[in-house]
């Protein structure tokens, strides 16, 4: 069984990763290393760190996950922000990642202030 699995958050960052690696393609090839790279580690480390953490035997060690998990959907964040300043990134995906990244930030809060700690 795996239970980040049933997690919408868990769910909907994965859907945020796709979008992510299908419109980096569209990015400069000279990218490949910089941006793209740090974008697509970031947008993964979200549900692979709220996996990592619903595995974890106490809700103390899941919270730090998913604090995580947070930290890295602020980091998509900024990047989104400099790919659309750079002009890789057209407004209207910005505005499409953006929400989705905020909808899963906004998931991450109210799963976070729902775990009580041990």
């Amino acid at each position: 069984m795996r239970p980040h699995r049933k997690l919408i958050v868990w769910q909907e960052s994965i859907q945020m990763v796709k979008k992510i690696y299908s419109i980096t393609q569209n990015f400069p090839e000279t990218e490949k290393f910089g941006i793209i790279s740090q974008l697509r580690r970031a947008s993964v480390s979200i549900p692979c760190n709220i996996a990592e953490g619903a595995a974890r035997k106490t809700k103390r060690e899941f919270k730090h996950f998913l604090f995580t998990s947070s930290g890295s959907s602020s980091e998509v964040d900024t990047l989104l922000f400099i790919s659309k300043e750079l002009g890789f990134l057209k407004n209207e995906d910005f505005i499409n990642l953006e929400s989705h990244n905020d909808k899963v930030a906004a998931l991450l809060n109210g799963l976070i202030k729902s775990v009580v700690t041990d």
